[in-house]
């Protein structure tokens, strides 16, 4: 019969150390997974200062963006307004990056483009419609015409660039 020991051998000790954080972490997966659900289907917003981000779904894209089910072959924009679409996921550091820029976009441009955002994590139809294969990844969709796709984390002043002269055709 083995005697017990009030002190953990090494082997325990390096067991605790190795587990620790896979618990820590699994449980701050579960209360982040738990928060998302408590959203529902409403659609999430990320207020700014006089401007907002909005999240989209699919059921939200196919009505504001473009209906890519009713119009397989050509593409037909349903906003009133230009805008930017990003694709993004929380997990990545450069859509983190973008993000409180494209906020701040959206203060600034308040009522002439409107920002739109699809995690292409919960959204993986959307995200393979438009071929993303890397992110953050802007969409770029001026009021009459076709897209244009960026890749990358843009600088604030190229984002202004795009936003300036290709979805409101300012002569800069």
């Amino acid at each position: 019969m083995k005697q017990f020991s009030p002190y953990m051998s090494m082997k325990q000790v390096s067991l605790l150390f190795f587990f620790l954080p896979v618990f820590l972490l699994a449980g701050c997966t579960v209360s982040a997974a738990r928060s998302d659900n408590k959203e529902g289907k409403e659609e999430k917003v990320e207020k700014a200062a006089g401007g907002e981000v909005i999240v989209l779904n699919k059921s939200d894209f196919l009505t504001k963006v473009f209906n890519y089910e009713k119009n397989p072959d050509k593409w037909v924009y349903e906003g009133d307004k230009p805008c930017i679409i990003d694709f993004y996921a929380d997990w990545c550091g450069p859509c983190r990056k973008v993000s409180p820029v494209l906020k701040e976009l959206a203060a600034q441009y308040e009522g002439r483009i409107v920002i739109y955002k699809v995690d292409v994590d919960k959204e993986q139809e959307l995200a393979r419609a438009f071929g993303i294969q890397s992110i953050p990844t802007l969409l770029f969709i001026p009021k009459e015409g076709d897209p244009q796709m960026a890749q990358g984390a843009l600088p604030k002043e190229e984002l202004i660039t795009q936003i300036d002269k290709f979805l409101l055709g300012k002569i800069l």
